[in-house]
């Protein structure tokens, strides 16, 4: 297995959630990533939680998104990150983390979230209005659209299944 280093920052620099997740493919969305449960994946504040569920995360390429596809029975059945475009290397991907986020429940309801934390940290860090006006479109269009457009419909599915067939 390939082993990929995902890293979310915040604004400033400052780590926020570190995962090394398995490579399972890329495709016309962008690179997609897998957990198994049991993997580990460390906060902000350096303490690790464990992971109890299947999971993939796409990382769109040139996309000011990554979207995290939770098997069930978790509730949250996707949770998008708004981000800066993540940087990709060999074998890690990067991302800033604006603070925005959409999770997508399993009920159909849709919720934006950490719009507090959002406009308290467009003080702390100086954001350029560009990024504010970005992040908040990208927020509007995604909230939109996730429960009706591609890869948020069927896209994620085989790589949901193949994160899967990994436990056995």
């Amino acid at each position: 297995m390939e082993m990929v280093r995902t890293l979310f920052r915040k604004y400033d620099g400052q780590p926020h959630r570190l995962v090394e997740a398995i490579r399972l493919g890329e495709d016309e969305h962008g690179l997609w990533v897998g957990s198994l449960p049991g993997s580990q994946g460390q906060r902000a504040d350096g303490s690790w939680k464990s992971i109890d569920h299947h999971r993939v995360r796409l990382f769109p390429r040139g996309q000011w998104w990554s979207a995290l596809f939770n098997d069930e029975p978790h509730q949250t059945a996707i949770y998008c990150d708004i981000t800066m475009p993540a940087e990709f290397g060999v074998d890690s991907v990067t991302a800033v983390d604006l603070d925005l986020d959409i999770r997508l429940l399993r009920d159909g309801s849709v919720h934006v979230m950490d719009e507090d934390e959002f406009h308290e940290h467009q003080i702390r860090y100086n954001y350029p209005p560009q990024v504010v006006a970005t992040a908040r479109a990208v927020c509007d269009r995604l909230a939109a659209t996730i429960t009706t457009a591609e890869p948020f419909v069927t896209a994620y599915k085989p790589y949901l299944e193949q994160i899967r067939a990994l436990s056995g």
